[in-house]
């Protein structure tokens, strides 16, 4: 049974005659008295150490914490920059696209163009060529036309001949 401080301050000895107070009594409860401090001490001491260790333990705690809020932190950092990053990358890629476009549309343009040069070339040349076929045909059916006329007139004369030659 553990005493309180109350027990402690009205605890009354019994006074003997000669003597004065009972020695055996006040030995006893002195016994009892640093029996039980001796166990509070413990106790304070046992206390003390677990409090400290619980503390030590919040400070590991308390640095992991500010660690992981420290890492966070950097990742967010570098994700942000990352985000900003493959924005300007993107922008970058849209714009050389962009650029590349631009110049195939330009070849195709300029290509187009050549080809309608090609063609008016073409059907210049073919105008040329009918030009040139007609006028050779017509050289052609002219010196069949004056054939059939030499002929025509080589079977007249072949016939006034034969007229001349009858016997």
């Amino acid at each position: 049974m553990l005493l309180s401080p109350l027990e402690i301050q009205q605890k009354q000895f019994r006074i003997r005659f000669f003597r004065g107070l009972d020695a055996k009594e006040v030995e006893s409860f002195l016994q009892k008295v640093a029996d039980q401090m001796s166990a509070l001490l413990k106790t304070i001491d046992e206390l003390k150490r677990d409090l400290d260790e619980k503390n030590r333990q919040l400070n590991e705690h308390r640095e992991r914490e500010q660690t992981l809020k420290n890492t966070l932190v950097t990742a967010q950092k570098a994700v942000e920059q990352m985000k900003v990053n493959a924005e300007k990358e993107s922008k970058l890629m849209v714009s050389e696209a962009e650029v590349r476009a631009e110049r195939i549309l330009n070849n195709a343009h300029n290509r187009l163009a050549q080809i309608h040069e090609d063609i008016a070339e073409l059907k210049r040349q073919r105008t040329q060529f009918e030009l040139k076929l007609r006028a050779t045909i017509e050289t052609y059916q002219k010196m069949l036309d004056m054939h059939k006329e030499e002929e025509a007139e080589a079977e007249d004369l072949e016939s006034k001949l034969k007229f001349f030659k009858k016997p």
